[in-house]
């Protein structure tokens, strides 16, 4: 059977109604990036009346910096860290939920909510909860023997800004988690258990392969997420420190650029940043997506 192709008489109707996405493309992505690539060779002075070009200086100066390096592994703790924990407990949630919201679909509405809360309010959100003078976490692990205070330790800083970007995320995670699940053939499962396999049996090989390429996309977008949209969480949260504990790349990039205004080493941190990203979703689309059962 052959299949009709829809010919549009006008040869100029495609490109007009792509115009208005290409230029919003060319606009917000394509020139703030190549604008960040210029300045990423140049040295600003703080006023923004000379400009010099010095070719490699400020990626030279950013991979001297201590700092930079510090900020480096800090981003791949979190990254890790939040990607691991939100998907792990989406996962965990759906498949529990997942025979109640085949009759109650009012469940996912009531969880999604948490997505659409804005990041800062997040950060502020479970900035007063676990506030070692009126936050009511510190309080319940003091009667545990637990002595939280964040502002001066590292590793409860860190841990904060990890649960509070996993908390954001869980809720989004779990979405796509839960419509996977209800796309898994009953059937299969069924066959299975008649053969005797046991509950963990039957999800680690039967359903969780079937859901790989849920998993596989949102590794992506998790990863993306802790790289560059848990911004405004750590600013509103801890502002990177205490002593730079919580420093990432993307809130390092603003420190320099707009509190620091040292726009040239802002814009190499970027340029850097894109790459990161870009090669850390190649290798993905190379090597993990070949256990990806579609």
């Amino acid at each position: 059977m052959q299949t009709k192709r829809t010919i549009f008489p006008n040869k100029l109707l495609p490109y007009i109604l792509l115009a208005p996405q290409l230029a919003v493309t060319l606009i917000f992505f394509i020139w703030p990036a190549m604008q960040a690539v210029k300045s990423s060779f140049e040295r600003e002075d703080p006023f923004g009346f000379k400009t010099t070009f010095i070719w490699f200086d400020n990626y030279k100066r950013l991979f001297a910096d201590p700092s930079y390096i510090n900020a480096a592994g800090n981003t791949f703790v979190f990254a890790i860290s939040v990607t691991v924990f939100s998907m792990s407990l989406s996962l965990l949630l759906a498949v529990a939920v997942n025979r109640v919201l085949r009759t109650n679909r009012l469940y996912t509405t009531l969880l999604v909510w948490p997505y659409a809360v804005a990041p800062v309010v997040v950060g502020i959100l479970w900035w007063f909860m676990f506030n070692p003078s009126i936050g009511i976490a510190p309080y319940l692990l003091r009667g545990l023997g637990v002595s939280w205070n964040h502002r001066i330790d590292g590793s409860q800083a860190m841990l904060l800004v990890i649960i509070a970007a996993s908390w954001k995320q869980i809720s989004y995670n779990f979405l796509f988690f839960v419509a996977g699940l209800q796309s898994v053939p009953q059937s299969l499962t069924e066959a299975a258990a008649i053969d005797g396999a046991g509950p963990f049996k039957r999800f680690w090989t039967i359903v969780f392969p079937l859901l790989s390429p849920t998993t596989f996309f949102l590794l992506i977008v998790n990863i993306n997420y802790a790289m560059f949209d848990t911004f405004g969480i750590i600013d509103a949260t801890t502002a990177g420190g205490p002593a730079q504990a919580t420093n990432i790349l993307v809130y390092k990039v603003y420190a320099d650029g707009f509190l620091g205004l040292n726009i040239g080493s802002s814009a190499a941190q970027s340029v850097v940043l894109m790459l990161i990203v870009i090669v850390l979703t190649a290798i993905q689309f190379r090597y993990v997506e070949r256990r990806v059962q579609y």
